[in-house]
């Protein structure tokens, strides 16, 4: 059987990742799954443990780094986050394709772990579309926003090291064009 593909999907906090995840994953039932990151951070009211994120202790995250237990991870604001290579390698083996919601900084850590793997980053058209979408959200507080579109910033710099750029501004045209990336990973290995 051959390997699934492992499709790295990053972006600006605001792009969409969620949304396009939850539709993919819809419609690639049993062919696609989402890794589950694990970090220390704590838990938020609606999250569940294996869904949202696996809520390790600090000493049990120092553990899988220092046994090789992942395939990326950083330490954001106090808290760790990784990616548990549980998570994405038994699946590669069986011809799943696994999907990555990454930062930047992790995808760097995956790219030369995975040369066969496929990086898309998830944008929008400009700043003042993301702008427009942080505030729509109403669970951002100004400066929260101003946080956020300086790193947008930041990872816009960096696009063009993802072998895709998709702009999120009609969620159908994005979806349309990530179904026929996500096709074409899979139509390699078959």
């Amino acid at each position: 059987m051959a390997r699934g593909p492992l499709i790295i999907l990053s972006g600006p906090s605001g792009a969409g990742k969620s949304t396009v995840i939850k539709r993919l994953l819809e419609e690639f039932p049993g062919r696609l799954r989402l890794s589950v990151s694990a970090t220390t951070r704590g838990r938020r009211e609606k999250e569940e443990e294996g869904v949202h994120y696996h809520f390790w202790t600090c000493q049990q995250f120092l553990h899988e780094v220092y046994v090789g237990g992942f395939l990326e991870w950083a330490e954001v604001h106090g808290n760790f986050y990784g990616t548990p290579r549980d998570e994405v390698e038994p699946f590669l083996a069986r011809g799943v394709g696994v999907l990555l919601d990454i930062d930047v900084q992790g995808a760097d850590q995956v790219r030369p772990r995975y040369p066969e793997h496929v990086s898309v980053f998830l944008r929008t058209s400009s700043l003042d579309v993301l702008r427009d979408r942080l505030e729509k959200r109403r669970t951002e507080t100004e400066a929260s926003i101003q946080k956020r579109l300086a790193n947008a910033k930041k990872e816009l710099e960096r696009a063009g090291e993802d072998q895709h750029q998709v702009i999120n501004d009609d969620l159908e045209t994005a979806l349309a064009q990530l179904r026929t990336i996500i096709e074409a990973s899979f139509a390699g290995r078959e």
